[in-house]
């Protein structure tokens, strides 16, 4: 009897096993099939630069569609050239009814004294503390639409609706902070807009060449070599030069994603070639060539699903080479002309020496571009440890 219902306690009630009286709740979840995308999300959020990446970029985007919102002054309106960030203290000096310490922060606006700097002849600027400025939330500000919507509601700014200037003003007296969270519009859409160009050309072009094979594939492979061997440092240049100042932003626009477009998609055409190649000769496309499948049907049905994990991982690490692109080819002239406004056009002020170390607040565009292109660039690294299966 005990060879039958195996150990007994004393009471001869049979004992339970390791894997008996298991949940079966646990079990049943354990045995569940789980969709490509659900292994993929799991693998994902284990990684923690992943993750962070996830965030930033969300947190990007979101900035981005309310720009408005989040620029707490006119990205386009002057005040005093090249002054510092505003001074941002919990402490009012004095000895007036309002010094002290303060629950909310308080900026103190920047002013121009009469005394000239011995070196660049301006007129030094300094803190204004006889003036504080109670820093909120969603306070009231400069006027513009969302939507077709009128509103004057922004995420900071103070209570009085004066401008505050949290990393300071360009030459013009522009706010750097409102015109670099602006100038992500521009930025971000011209990056993602090259990149659904480049991928939806490289993927045909290589899936196409790599399936066709043969002396065609031979010569487009030519062409595609002579497109990556081209130098693209010169004709940036040339085409700066070329383009008459008089052209509208919206057509220098439309020349720089030309350029950028028409020398990108070749080399994501040449890795998609490589894994079409591979994939043509497996047993199911075969086998589906020999049922009389369409090569139309092989394309779309066996071949692009299994290249789709290779192309999202290059278009997360696309976005931030465009927008490195975007901001060289700025600083250098090549960018988007006002009044549109973007990250490249903004290191443009900070073209000289003499710039950079008598005003240094003119490079806080840098930190824009730093943190788009460590957002994207951990996001691309975690997806593709997620979606490699190996």
């Amino acid at each position: 009897m005990t060879d039958i219902l195996g150990p007994q306690t004393p009471d001869n009630k049979p004992l339970l096993t390791d894997t008996e009286g298991v949940d079966s709740r646990s079990s049943t979840r354990s045995n569940e099939s789980q969709s490509y995308g659900s292994l993929v999300w799991r693998r994902f959020r284990k990684s923690f630069s992943g993750m962070i990446g996830l965030v930033l970029v969300t947190m990007l985007i979101v900035v981005a569609l309310f720009a408005n919102f989040f620029a707490p002054v006119d990205p386009k309106a002057p005040n005093v050239g090249f002054a510092p960030p505003d001074k941002i203290s919990w402490y009012v000096p004095g000895d007036g009814p309002e010094s002290g310490w303060r629950l909310l922060p308080v900026a103190f606006p920047i002013v121009e004294t009469d005394e000239l700097d011995p070196v660049t002849y301006q007129p030094i600027t300094g803190p204004d503390y006889a003036n504080p400025r109670q820093i909120v939330l969603f306070a009231k500000g400069w006027e513009y639409t969302f939507l077709g919507i009128p509103m004057n509601r922004h995420f900071i700014g103070v209570e009085d609706g004066s401008p505050i200037h949290l990393l300071g003003t360009d030459k013009l007296g522009r706010d750097i902070l409102s015109r670099g969270i602006v100038g992500s519009q521009i930025s971000l859409a011209l990056a993602l807009g090259c990149v659904a160009l480049i991928t939806i050309i490289g993927t045909l072009a290589g899936i196409g060449s790599g399936y066709i094979g043969g002396r065609t594939d031979s010569w487009f492979q030519r062409f595609v070599e002579i497109i990556l061997a081209f130098p693209q440092l010169p004709l940036y240049l040339a085409l700066a030069s070329l383009i008459p100042a008089t052209a509208s932003p919206a057509f220098f626009l439309f020349c720089v994603v030309l350029v950028i477009v028409g020398l990108g998609w070749a080399q994501l055409s040449r890795e998609v070639r490589s894994k079409t190649l591979a994939l043509r000769n497996v047993d199911y496309v075969r086998a589906a060539l020999a049922v009389g499948a369409s090569d139309g049907r092989i394309i779309t049905r066996h071949i692009m699903p299994n290249v789709m994990s290779h192309i999202i991982v290059s278009v997360t690490l696309g976005i931030p080479s465009i927008v490195l692109l975007e901001s060289f080819l700025g600083y250098i002239g090549f960018a988007v002309k006002p009044p549109l406004i973007s990250w490249g056009l903004m290191l443009q002020d900070a073209g000289t020496f003499s710039v950079i170390g008598t005003y240094p607040w003119i490079l806080s565009p840098v930190a824009f571009v730093l943190i788009t292109v460590f957002a994207f660039n951990a996001l691309g690294d975690g997806l593709r440890d997620a979606i490699d299966p190996y």
